[in-house]
């Protein structure tokens, strides 16, 4: 039997629908398949976003309902106890001052821990600063807050390890600067013609305000405010809490027009809408770099007292300059 020629071998040719191995594809195919595989990763991200933001809406109406309601059942009492306090002021205000800034100091002391601040040399200067406020004046105030820097440094320096003294002195002096400072002058406020008035006033527009910005970033909040240090922020949030604010001041100075001028109270109202979101950014940037999510749990579920006195650190110290310019 003759030999019979070798067959030739048959190139496989790809079925339809089905991708060659990516060492026989061609450039252009292998571009062609890294492109299908784009558009379908895009696909699903855009259902997957697509779900999500069809979910938000229903996440969103039930959320706000619990916690405002949890919120105003924290506030009536602590707006009953502020309004008293003020009434009473002198050495009383000043006895609530001190306790509600040591709250306050040492929430802001145990989330710095790793910078080791001088909780001591902290809480003595508030105490020093707002009883300075209560039975002195501004320059009273200053001493405290100038001999609180080298009572800051003796004590970093009498430690057996001094690593890290300068963050440590740093981390002690925000404490005493941020509350210690905002404190000391709800003080002088309240000691100033009419200061008992116009800290209602400013603590009524500041809560006011926070509250509204809380419903109103729930409700319409699209576009976030700060994602890198708050997520939960938004633009439209800022907007009503603002208007809100600004109203609220604005309001309760009709209630006090015998003494108190419609162009007076929209400084205030003014100053109040501005000063408090900043402070609320504030603190979250503070709490963004220690990495907690609350302060404290002096309040529960709302958290701590600077969660809750973040806006007003700023807004009773501006009220108090604005008040002091123009009274």
């Amino acid at each position: 039997m003759a030999d019979e020629p070798p067959r030739r071998r048959r190139t496989e040719r790809p079925r339809a629908g089905r991708e060659q191995p990516a060492a026989r594809r061609t450039p252009d195919a292998r571009r062609a398949a890294n492109e299908r595989r784009r558009e379908a990763n895009a696909r699903r991200d855009q259902l997957r976003q697509s779900r999500q933001r069809r979910a938000a809406p229903r996440q969103a109406r039930r959320r706000p309902r619990s916690d405002l309601i949890s919120r105003v059942l924290v506030a009536i009492p602590a707006a009953v106890i502020a309004v008293v306090f003020i009434d009473l002021g002198g050495t009383s205000w000043a006895a609530l001052m001190i306790l509600l800034g040591w709250a306050c100091m040492d929430e802001l002391y145990r989330m710095l821990d790793r910078w080791k601040p001088s909780t001591s040399v902290g809480l003595a200067a508030l105490a020093g600063m707002v009883l300075a406020a209560r039975f002195g004046g501004q320059f009273q105030v200053l001493l405290i807050l100038v001999a609180a820097v080298p009572a800051v440094f003796f004590l970093v320096l009498m430690r057996r390890e001094r690593v890290n003294a300068t963050v440590s002195i740093a981390g002690t002096l925000l404490g005493i600067y941020w509350i210690g400072l905002a404190f000391s002058h709800a003080v002088l406020l309240r000691q100033l013609p009419h200061g008992g008035a116009i800290l209602i006033d400013i603590l009524v527009g500041t809560f006011l305000g926070d509250t509204a910005a809380y419903i109103g970033g729930r409700a319409f909040g699209r576009r976030p405010l700060a994602p890198e240090i708050s997520p939960h922020k938004t633009v439209e949030g800022l907007v009503c809490g603002m208007i809100v604010a600004f109203v609220a001041v604005l309001v309760a100075g009709t209630f006090q027009s015998e003494w108190l001028t419609t162009q007076h109270a929209l400084l205030i109202g003014l100053g109040v809408a501005v000063a408090g979101p900043i402070g609320d950014l504030f603190e979250s940037l503070i709490k963004r770099d220690a990495g907690a999510k609350d302060t404290g749990t002096l309040f529960g579920a709302h958290g701590g007292a600077l969660d809750r006195l973040d806006g007003a650190i700023f807004t009773v110290v501006v009220g108090y300059y604005i008040w002091f310019a123009l009274h």
